[in-house]
């Protein structure tokens, strides 16, 4: 006995009522939804694609499938994936009912389904809520797995950069000379000391220094290249590391130019801060020298300019080219 079409359609909204013929007599709702009203009165082969079992041909074949699991897909521009199962009606047509299977979520995504369009007691509504869960979990996951990994990067951001000018600090520093000298790349490294400095932050104050230090560090950044490592080691000493930088006569005019922009006043609250600078310069040819020696000869180098008068350039003893050039000369 033949249920009525509501009940079919309550019971299975993805069904296909056929003839003796093969055709379709009823489709679903939620079949309509995927192949249109015209689906009724179309044989259900033109329709729907048996591609396993292979060879269904025609009526005769699909009824010997019954209580088999066939696997189809719609012969539109959609190409959706089934599942179904034949059940002869005994006046030579049948019953073919159908499912997604793996294909619910893209089927469900794409035709704009909803729970009214499956049985009440279909299995694919909790599934649908469990994808979605799975969805929503893998989401807030993914983005909590990014806000980490911001964090992460902001943490390691601030534990390599100075918090009062922005620049690199100690701990960046040394990691770029590490990786500098295991490279054996060339390069110079200039050690920078603030000439006069105690003496603005003994007669203007602290916030005043701090203001002259966050201008020394634009200074700096602004005559170096980008890929140059500008970094503050000390309350007023700074290290620029150059990798292939190496040309003396380049070097003294960047030392020339560090000193003399440095050297222009810096507004403070009505008044001017006034400082310069000295520099010492090592120049390591072949990369070979260890970021400790380097550090030492730049150092001494610094402190010549110092002793020689202030606002000076010394290049370390050896430095390769600076033999061309007065070992500390003035600006």
């Amino acid at each position: 006995m033949m249920l009525p079409s509501e009940s079919l359609n309550a019971i299975c909204p993805l069904h296909a009522v056929l003839d003796a013929r093969g055709r379709i007599l009823q489709a679903g709702p939620t079949l309509q939804k995927l192949g249109g009203p015209a689906l009724e009165g179309r044989p259900f082969l033109s329709a729907c694609e048996v591609y396993r079992p292979r060879a269904i041909g025609g009526m005769a074949a699909l009824l010997q499938t019954r209580g088999r699991k066939l696997h189809l897909r719609l012969r539109n521009e959609s190409r959706t994936p089934l599942k179904g199962m034949v059940v002869p009606t005994g006046d030579g047509g049948a019953v073919v009912n159908l499912s997604f299977g793996i294909a619910l979520m893209d089927t469900v995504r794409d035709f704009s389904l909803t729970s009214t369009d499956f049985a009440t007691t279909d299995p694919a509504i909790e599934m649908l809520w469990l994808m979605e869960a799975q969805s929503a979990a893998m989401d807030l996951s993914r983005n909590l797995n990014l806000r980490l990994q911001g964090a992460m990067t902001e943490a390691e951001e601030r534990a390599f950069t100075d918090a009062l000018t922005g620049l690199r600090n100690r701990r960046a520093l040394d990691a770029v000379m590490e990786r500098i000298v295991r490279q054996k790349q060339p390069y110079s490294l200039m050690h920078l000391d603030l000439d006069l400095f105690k003496q603005v932050n003994d007669t203007l104050g602290h916030a005043a220094g701090d203001e002259v230090l966050r201008q020394v560090a634009r200074v700096m950044l602004e005559e170096t290249r980008h890929e140059d490592t500008v970094s503050r080691v000390g309350g007023d000493e700074f290290v620029v590391v150059c990798t292939g930088f190496i040309r003396a006569p380049r070097l003294a005019a960047l030392a020339r130019r560090l000193i003399r922009r440095i050297e222009e006043p810096v507004p403070w609250e009505g008044t001017l801060a006034r400082i310069s600078a000295s520099i010492g310069i090592v120049i390591s040819v072949d990369g070979r020298l260890d970021p400790a020696t380097a550090h030492e000869r730049a150092d001494a180098a610094l402190y010549d300019a110092k002793r020689a008068g202030r606002a000076q350039f010394t290049f370390a003893p050896g430095s390769a080219g600076a033999a061309r050039l007065a070992m500390t000369e003035k600006k």
